[in-house]
């Protein structure tokens, strides 16, 4: 048994697993020992100004510190816990990332790795795609991370065969196209799905994605518009987890999403406050991938990248 702890810094969260590792025969298991998650924006303006801000910085810092404080509570009696920092989509895009690695490397004492869009999607599929073999659904299995400023996608059976990482995901579509929207126009929503179907179109050139039997979503955009559509009180991960969803469903939240306002959304039981704003963006991104991909429903997946990370410290 190994205890290890990842962290997942992407555009709009900051994200924490520390879980317990036996690898076996039949690939081991993870098991939880803490999951946290804190909405910090660390994206906010990059796509526009090509610059990680003083305070998206410390709000992620301030983030981090709090998990610190947990992996060294966490820690097991042999030794401290193996940690592995990786920084996704918003970093890649700063011009002074620097300053970000400086401030990981003082709070966990190890240097975040600032991945490629191909790793994002290894990383993620072998998170997501762990627990599937007992379901039995048809493979290949297409996996679509929608972040928030990239989504990966990779195609794959066993392992990743194919990945494309592109510059769509929930926060980067709304500063682009529905920033102080509420709700947006019609012509504002032609332009989003333009921009995303364009995006859609290249990930077909470098993944067979018509050779994909089975949808499995991620991330956060995805696991809400799961619990909007199984109408949860709350934000249940358990009833998320491995849900099915129909592409009926998802296009029927996407339209309440898109023609609500700020205050509609937030009245959402299952909406975290941080996703208010980003949501309905992330839902469009992930009605688009149905409709042009052609699938009928898709599987959702609570564990992701985070798991992906944990599982490569062992």
């Amino acid at each position: 048994m190994t205890r290890v702890a990842a962290i997942d810094c992407g555009t709009n969260s900051v994200r924490l697993l520390i879980a317990d590792i036996a690898p076996g025969e039949d690939g081991g298991t993870l098991t939880d020992v803490d999951r946290r998650m804190e909405i910090v924006r660390l994206g906010e303006g990059v796509d526009r100004t090509g610059r990680l801000s003083p305070a998206a910085l410390e709000r992620t810092f301030a983030a981090m510190r709090r998990y610190a404080a947990l992996i060294e509570r966490h820690a097991a009696g042999d030794g401290p816990v193996k940690t592995r920092v990786v920084a996704t989509s918003a970093t890649r895009d700063a011009a002074n990332r620097a300053d970000f690695v400086d401030g990981v490397v003082e709070i966990f004492g190890v240097v975040p790795e600032v991945i490629s869009g191909d790793e994002e999607a290894q990383l993620s599929f072998t998170g997501a795609t762990g627990e599937l073999a007992g379901l039995r659904p048809a493979r290949p299995y297409l996996v679509a991370d929608i972040g928030g400023g990239s989504t990966e996608f990779v195609l794959g059976t066993d392992s990743a065969d194919a990945a494309r990482s592109v510059d769509i995901g929930c926060v980067r579509m709304t500063e682009r196209h529905f920033k102080d929207a509420d709700p947006p126009s019609p012509q504002q929503i032609s332009n989003a799905v333009a921009d995303i179907d364009a995006a859609l179109a290249r990930v077909r050139e470098a993944v067979p994605v018509d050779e994909a039997r089975t949808l499995v979503g991620l991330a956060g955009s995805v696991t809400t518009v799961a619990g909007i559509a199984l109408d949860l009180p709350e934000y249940q991960p358990s009833r998320i987890h491995l849900s099915r969803i129909t592409a009926t469903q998802v296009h029927e939240v996407t339209r309440r999403l898109l023609h609500g306002t700020r205050a509609e959304r937030a009245e959402f039981g299952v909406m975290h406050p941080g996703r208010v704003d980003v949501i309905g963006a992330g839902a469009l991104i992930l009605d688009r991938i149905m409709r042009e991909y052609g699938f009928g429903a898709v599987v959702v997946s609570e564990h992701d990248i985070l798991d992906g990370i944990a599982w490569s410290l062992v």
